[in-house]
């Protein structure tokens, strides 16, 4: 993907191709460009990627470490720091031929130079991004807090030197007082006095640039011999030309000055003025004439009062830029809960109006439901299916090979024991595969709820039960490590289980029932082998 410049195959980015950092997570972010863009980035002091990454680029806050990776060179150039927060649109006509379109890279932020360095080969950075890399030359631009420590060290290592001249540091410098549109040097002309070299044509390439700009930059180039030149020394070079070239400015308008004073003027009109401008430097010149002769002073303060217009022009057109921004951003949220309302309307017209088909479906089910006899039902509960234990409860209607599912017990239990108790059931016992249950429930049809009861006197499972008397039995068992014989009743009136008199033998999964007022055990394992008397039943009780 390639920001400020066209798009090409080759550098798209899909959204899943984002790490998708959280915002605590974020230590930095990648931008991009090429060498046709990377001198708007800079002189703009803007980044800005498409608008799909604006799903991170809104983490960002003002003093976040950024960096500018140009595609052209295949170098990543730093450090810079964030100067706004990540926002959509901060300039809509940015990295466009005209500024008649939108941009393609709206997710932007505003930057300033934190350390100017010497540009990172790939060979350099790509070992400590290579987690970012999602294919041999693509990465992933969000930056964790490890990578841009490590990142910045490493540029930190390669810092320019205080006189060093790139192409940033000629931006960083001039481009607090640059105009949104270049000045050419005829159009400075025609208003009849020079601006400074930072306002003339800054971004041509071509030799129109001013005798200020290069002199300037000769004076700073020279520097790179003399590394014992102090900086300060420098600028004070640079200030001295600009003076004297403001000077020079003086004395060549001091003529029509002259000629606007005695009302002669003979220079062409101001077309690129605003009207707004006009008058204030005729009434400005006006004041001169009265207060002042010295025509130095009066293109001075033309000047100054060119640049105050500008720089308000820029405010202007910075806070119109923010709320364009925020007015889009609320757009998009607003289409947003459009089409969540829609959704939803939709849902309630399709349940308020349901088809005939889920009609018919209903009432089949209904009426299905009014013919099944739950004195007709096997009940099965809970289990082990293969892959995992069950808390489920089931009705199985042979006749009609139906399953109506229940509510499922309080938690997994297989192994259990199951009795009929006053209209509702008795669960006791079992296991889940890794413990055994002491825990006993019991389920009402009636409001189909589930209520635990008291517990057993110890764990086991694989046990019997009946019911006699109004009480409930609990008959032998296991724990997986020995065999129990022995027997405990759970009295409803004092609620707890009282041990009673014990089988003659011990028996694990056996088997239990109550015949006229009789309880018989048969069958079931003694920890040592099956009982051969499984086809004598054993009497436990009787009334």
């Amino acid at each position: 993907m390639e920001r400020g410049g066209r798009a090409s195959s080759n550098l798209a980015i899909d959204n899943m191709h984002a790490r998708n950092l959280k915002k605590s997570q974020l230590g930095g972010v990648v931008f991009v460009c090429t060498n046709n863009t990377i001198r708007e980035c800079l002189l703009k002091q803007l980044f800005g990627l498409p608008g799909q990454h604006f799903s991170y680029v809104k983490n960002i806050d003002p003093g976040l470490p950024l960096f500018l990776f140009n595609y052209s060179d295949r170098k990543l150039y730093g450090i810079y720091e964030a100067a706004s927060s990540g926002q959509m649109n901060i300039n809509p006509y940015g990295w466009t031929s005209d500024g008649a379109q939108r941009t393609p890279y709206p997710a932007q932020v505003q930057i300033h130079v934190r350390l100017q360095c010497q540009p990172l080969r790939e060979e350099q950075f790509k070992p400590i991004i290579a987690d970012n890399y999602y294919n041999h030359n693509q990465f992933w631009f969000e930056l964790d807090h490890v990578q841009t420590s490590k990142l910045m060290s490493l540029s930190a290592s390669l810092a320019l030197s205080p006189g060093t001249s790139v192409l940033t540091q000629k931006i960083e410098k001039w481009g607090n007082i640059s105009q949104p549109g270049p000045l050419t040097k005829s159009r400075v002309q025609d208003e009849g006095c020079n601006l400074p070299a930072s306002e003339i044509d800054y971004t041509d390439n071509s030799s129109t640039k001013s005798d200020s700009t290069h002199l300037a930059s000769s004076d700073v180039d020279n520097q790179r011999g003399k590394d014992q030149l102090d900086v300060t020394a420098v600028e004070q070079e640079e200030k001295e030309l600009i003076f004297k070239k403001l000077q020079e400015l003086a004395l060549r308008s001091e003529p029509q000055a002259s000629s606007l004073r005695d009302g002669t003027e003979d220079s062409p009109p101001m077309h690129d003025m605003h009207l707004e401008e006009k008058a204030s430097a005729e009434e400005q010149m006006g004041s001169e004439e009265k207060n002042d002769d010295n025509p130095g002073t009066f293109c001075q303060s033309t000047i100054s009062q060119l640049v105050q217009g500008m720089e308000e022009l820029k405010a202007f057109r910075t806070e119109q830029t923010l709320k364009m921004g925020l007015l889009e951003q609320k757009l998009v949220e607003a289409e947003e809960q459009i089409q969540q309302l829609k959704d939803r309307c939709m849902m309630l017209e399709s349940m308020s109006n349901p088809s005939k088909e889920d009609i018919d479906e209903t009432v089949n089910n209904l009426f299905e439901e009014e013919q099944l006899d739950p004195s007709d039902a096997i009940h099965l509960m809970g289990g082990y299916d293969g892959e995992s234990w069950l808390s489920t409860f089931s009705l199985y209607f042979p006749s009609q090979d139906v399953m109506k599912s229940l509510r499922p017990m309080s938690s997994v239990r297989s192994y259990a024991s199951v009795v009929q108790f006053h209209e509702e059931l008795y669960v006791f016992g079992g296991g889940n595969g890794q413990l055994w249950y002491d825990t006993v429930e019991s389920y009402n049809p009636a409001n189909d709820q589930w209520t635990p009861h008291p517990s057993l006197t110890k764990k086991k499972g694989s046990l019997a039960g009946a019911t006699l008397n109004e009480k409930i039995f609990a008959i032998g068992g296991g724990n997986g490590v020995e065999c129990f014989a022995d027997v405990e009743m759970l009295v409803i009136d004092i609620g707890k289980w009282i041990p009673t008199r014990s089988m003659l033998q011990k028996r694990f999964a056996l088997a239990a029932v109550e015949l006229n007022g009789v309880v018989y055990a048969t069958g079931g394992f003694d920890g040592s082998d099956y009982s051969k008397y499984c086809n004598m039943p054993f009497l436990l009780f009787h009334h």
